[in-house]
This record gives C-alpha cells, structure tokens and sequence, in this order.
C-alpha cells in the first residue's frame, strides 16, 4: 500500500497520518510519502515551486489548463514535473495494490470504478460519506487507476488540522482499505 499525505502544500492534514504510520505500523508493507510537494508545503500555497497544480500534471487525461501559478496549472506536458515524475517511479517500483491519496476540504472518500470497493472500506471505516464521482482530468488518481493493477482512490479530510483521535480513525481505515 502506497500513503500520500500531502500532494497540495495547502492542504497538510494527511502527513499527520502518515507519520502516525510510521510510528504504529513500522513492519507492515506500507510505503508512505509524508509529502510529494516539499516547496508548496513550505510556501504553503496549492502548486510546486514552478507554479504547477502536481494533481493536474499526470498522463490520463491531461489537457492544458492554465498558466503556472493560476490555482489549477496543469503544466507544459504530463509528469513535466520532477514531483510527479518521483510519483511515476515509486508507483512503477512498488506497484501498490492500494494508494490512497489525502487531500482538503471536502470531507469525503472519493472513489471511482475499480477503487470503489477499497474507497467504500475506507469511508465505512472512518464514517466518511463516499463520493462516487469520475475522476479529473491529469489527476494522480486518475492516472494509476487507468494503469494495469491495483486501485488508487482520494480521501479529502475535512478543513484544518486533524485532532488526535481523528488521526486514529484514519491508520486504521488505513488497514481497512488493504
């Protein structure tokens, strides 16, 4: 299982989890990336340091959208980017049966077509209401569930920080995905 915290800098409470994770399940076959955007987490704005949207810079169904810097930039081309092209090779190296991809601020699990049955576990585990929706266009989860194996879905955690119990429930809707 792959564990994102962080693809929006703007959008931190998921490393919470992951460093949750990593403290309570240091032997279990999860691989967690705290966050894929280091300079927009630092900045705290949406893009990467090049003013690009990195869930607008995957290869299924990306169009071009937007100069860098406007909210949503997608970018010259798919994986222009060099925090998207490391997503592109850890996905390649570990090949995850499950990703789950944290973002804010709409309080639910999204999932769509193949990452429904995990999405629905998830969202059962953690009370969360699924939005069963397709995909937006140059999104990372679009992209691994349009590769061969294994489901990818998004879980958008409510605005702000995540208190200490929340955080719980989520390591173990973790474990419920799997």
């Amino acid at each position: 299982m792959l564990v994102v915290g962080s693809i929006h800098g703007n959008e931190p409470a998921g490393i919470a989890i992951v460093r949750a994770l990593e403290r309570s399940h240091p032997h279990a076959d999860l691989w967690l990336v705290p966050t894929l955007n280091p300079d927009g987490l630092a900045r705290g704005t949406r893009q990467n340091a090049h003013g690009i949207d990195l869930n607008r810079n995957f290869a299924a169904g990306w169009r071009p959208f937007g100069p860098p810097g406007s909210v949503y930039a997608a970018g010259p081309r798919p994986f222009s980017e060099p925090e998207t092209r490391v997503a592109r090779a850890i996905v390649a190296r570990v090949k995850p049966q499950v990703t789950i991809w944290f973002h804010q601020h709409m309080d639910v699990v999204w999932a769509y077509g193949r990452s429904s049955a995990a999405g629905r576990r998830y969202a059962r585990a953690t009370s969360m209401r699924l939005y069963h929706h397709p995909w937006l266009a140059g999104s990372a989860t679009n992209w691994q569930n349009h590769l061969a194996g294994g489901a990818s879905f998004t879980v958008e955690l409510p605005a702000g920080s995540l208190s200490r119990a929340a955080v719980q429930r989520h390591v173990r809707a973790v474990a419920a995905a799997g």
